[in-house]
C-alpha cells in the first residue's frame, strides 16, 4: 500500500491527513467514489500481521518477563499514566515523550501512537451511537452551541459503518442508546447475568447489556478477517483481524480500488490557503527522516489526524485571510476541549456461584447505559447530562496468594482452584464544553522539526465533579442491592485526556461566528477542507465516540465526492 516516490509532483483529488479510525474511513469512501487519494501519516509504516511483533507473546517469551526497564519508563512517563505502556507487549505502540514533548498548565494525559493505523490498533473498540438526547442537549441546556445535525441525519451512516466493521451487541430498545446493526452478542458470564436480572428490579431506567464492541462474531463473512478468538490481546494488534482497525479493514478496502497512495513519515505542517480562490490548494509536509519540506496539491483535504494534531495544523495554517488559523473567524479553534472522565466506581464479591466458571478471555464486559436526566421522572441529581458504567465479573486467580496465610499442600490446593467471584463497575461520564478549556501552540518551545509544541489548559468543572460523586455512590448501591458483599469504592486521581477521547476543538455549528465547521464537517469559510476526527464534536455525550467519528467521516466523504463531481468544490 505504500508509495513514497515523487507523490508531491502530482495533484490529487483528495488528501487525507491521518491513517487511524477516521482517516481510514475517509480513504475508503473517497477511493470507492473514484477519487485519487493520498493518505499522509506522520509515523512509521506498519504492515498488518507482520508488524504485530508481540501478538502471541507470553511473559516468559519476553526479556525481563514482561517488565519494562527504568530507562524505557523514563522515556514514556506521560504515556504511562494510562497503564497501557507498562509492558513491552504494548509500549511500542505509544510515543516517546522525550521526542514528542507537550506542555501542561493543568495535567492533561495526551496519549498517542505515531504509526500507520494510529490508535485504531490500540483503541478500546466500544461502539455506541449517540441519540437525539445528545444532539439536542446543548440547545436544551443553553450550553455552548447547538449541534447542526440530529440523529435522523446520521442513523443511515451508523448503519453503514456497523455493517462494514462488525459490531457485536444486543438491541435493547433504549431511546438514549439507539439500536444498531449487530452481530451476535458476546455472552455474559453467570455473575454478570445475575447483575443484569437484579439491576432491573432497582430502577426501570437501569439496564445491563453486553458491551457493544467492534469484534466479529457469528457467521457473516468479512474480507480477510476472522472471528474474534477471545484471546484479549487486542492492543498488541490482532493477526486474525478479529476487531476493526484501519489496517485490517478500511485501508485494504481503499487500496483495492487502485485509487489509494500512502505516504508515511510525513508530518503536515500546515494547509495552504489560496487567497484568489478562497480555497485550500494543498498541504505543506515535512519528511520526518530527511526534514525536507514539500508541497502537495489536492482538490479537497480531509483532516483526520486526531483532535489535537488536526487543531494544531489548523492553528498553524496562517494567512492574510486567516491570521489566527485556518477557518478561525470565530476564535473558537482550540477551545471547548472535552474528554470523558472515568476512573471511579466500585467493586465487590459475591457468593453462590462457586460451581460456575467461564471459558476464554472475552474482550468486553457489561455496559450500563446512561440513566440520569432522561425524562421528568428521572432521579434528581445536582448535575446535567449523565454517565454510564462499564465493568465485568471474574474469578480471582493465583495472584490472591498475597492474602493467604496458609503454606504447603493447603496453599497449593487453594491456589490451583478458582478463587471467589469479584465484579467491578466504573463510571464513564460526559464532559461539558467550556470555552476556557483549551489547547494552544507555543512558538517559543518547538519540536525537533521546528513545529510549535502544544500546551493544554483543561480541567474538570463543577458539573463533572458533582457527577463523579454520584458515580461513586451509585456504583456502590447498584452492587450492594444486587447482593454483592464487601463493596468498596475507588477513585483514581486523573486529569482530562485519560479517556483518550479528546474532542471538540474545531466544533460543528450553525454559525461561522461561533463554530468552525458546518453540518457537513466542512470548514465554514474554506469549503474544500473537511474535519472528521474528534475535533468536530459539539458536545461529548457519555458514550465512547469512535463509532460517531466513523459515521460522520463516511457521511462527509460521500458529500465531498458528490460536491466535487458536481464541480462545487
Amino acid at each position: 500500500m505504500i508509495n513514497n516516490k515523487n507523490s508531491e509532483q502530482t495533484p490529487y483529488d483528495a488528501i487525507v491527513i491521518g491513517s487511524g479510525i477516521s482517516g481510514g474511513w475517509a480513504a475508503k469512501e473517497l477511493c470507492e467514489k473514484g477519487l485519487r487519494t493520498l493518505v499522509l501519516e506522520r509515523g512509521r509504516h506498519v504492515e498488518h500481521i507482520k508488524d504485530y511483533t508481540t501478538m502471541s507473546d507470553d511473559p516468559w517469551d519476553q526479556k525481563y518477563r514482561g517488565k519494562i526497564t527504568p530507562e524505557q519508563n523514563n522515556r514514556q512517563i506521560k504515556q504511562a499514566r494510562t497503564g497501557f505502556v507498562n509492558s513491552p507487549s504494548t509500549a511500542h505502540w505509544f510515543v516517546d515523550d522525550n521526542e514528542h514533548p507537550y506542555n501542561e498548565i493543568k495535567r492533561f494525559d495526551w496519549i498517542r501512537g505515531y504509526h500507520l493505523g494510529g490508535r485504531s490498533i490500540t483503541w478500546g473498540r466500544h461502539s455506541y451511537r449517540l441519540s437525539d438526547l445528545d444532539f439536542e442537549a446543548n440547545k436544551k441546556d443553553g450550553i455552548a452551541v447547538d449541534w447542526p445535525v440530529r440523529y435522523k441525519d446520521i442513523s443511515h451512516w451508523y448503519d453503514h459503518v456497523e455493517e462494514f466493521i462488525g459490531v457485536t451487541g444486543d438491541n435493547i430498545g433504549l431511546s438514549q442508546l439507539p439500536d444498531g446493526k449487530y452481530l451476535p452478542a458476546m455472552e455474559l458470564n453467570c455473575v454478570e447475568q445475575h447483575l443484569q436480572s437484579e439491576i432491573a428490579k432497582q430502577n426501570p431506567d437501569l439496564v445491563v447489556t453486553p458491551g457493544r464492541v467492534a469484534h466479529l462474531t457469528g457467521d457473516k463473512e468479512f474480507n480477510n478477517r476472522s472471528k474474534c478468538q477471545y484471546r484479549n490481546r487486542c492492543m498488541r494488534g490482532c493477526p486474525f483481524g478479529g476487531y476493526f482497525s484501519s489496517l485490517s479493514s478500511t485501508l485494504p478496502a481503499a487500496h483495492s480500488t487502485g485509487n489509494l497512495e500512502i505516504r508515511v513519515n510525513s508530518i503536515v505542517h500546515s494547509i495552504i490557503y489560496d487567497e484568489k480562490t478562497g480555497k485550500a490548494s494543498g498541504v505543506k509536509v515535512i519528511d520526518t527522516l530527511t526534514h525536507k519540506e514539500l508541497f502537495i496539491e489536492a482538490k479537497i483535504i480531509f483532516c483526520c489526524a486526531s483532535t489535537v494534531a488536526t487543531t494544531s495544523i489548523l492553528l498553524n495554517s496562517k494567512s492574510t485571510r486567516f491570521p489566527n488559523g485556518l477557518g478561525n473567524d470565530s476564535g473558537e479553534l482550540g477551545h471547548n476541549m472535552m474528554d470523558h472522565h472515568l476512573g471511579i466506581g466500585a467493586a465487590g464479591m459475591i457468593d453462590g456461584f462457586d460451581d460456575k466458571y467461564y471459558k476464554g478471555r472475552r474482550p468486553n464486559g457489561v455496559y450500563i447505559p446512561r440513566f440520569h436526566n432522561l425524562h421528568e421522572n428521572s432521579e434528581e441529581v445536582d448535575f446535567i447530562r449523565g454517565y454510564g458504567f462499564q465493568g465485568s465479573a471474574g474469578r480471582e486467580n493465583w495472584s490472591r496468594s498475597i492474602q493467604e496465610l496458609t503454606i504447603g499442600e493447603e496453599l497449593k490446593k487453594e491456589l490451583t482452584a478458582p478463587g471467589p467471584w469479584r465484579m467491578g463497575i466504573m463510571g464513564f461520564g460526559e464532559f461539558l464544553p467550556a470555552h476556557d478549556n483549551k489547547m494552544f501552540l507555543d512558538y517559543e518551545q518547538k519540536d525537533q522539526w521546528g513545529l510549535p509544541t502544544v500546551t493544554f489548559d483543561v480541567e474538570m468543572k463543577e458539573n463533572e465533579l458533582n457527577m463523579r460523586k454520584d458515580m461513586k455512590k451509585k456504583a456502590k448501591s447498584i452492587l450492594e442491592n444486587a447482593g454483592f458483599k464487601n463493596v468498596q469504592t475507588f477513585e483514581q486521581q486523573i486529569g482530562p485526556g485519560l479517556g483518550i477521547h479528546e474532542m471538540g476543538t474545531a466544533r460543528m455549528g450553525h454559525d461561522p461566528k461561533t463554530s468552525i465547521l458546518n453540518k457537513h464537517n466542512q470548514v465554514h469559510t474554506v469549503p474544500n477542507v473537511f474535519v472528521t476526527d474528534g475535533s468536530f464534536m459539539t458536545s461529548s455525550a457519555c458514550q465512547n465516540p469512535s463509532l460517531t467519528y466513523m459515521a460522520f467521516t463516511a457521511r462527509a466523504a460521500n458529500y465531498a465526492a458528490e460536491q466535487l463531481k458536481m464541480k462545487r468544490l
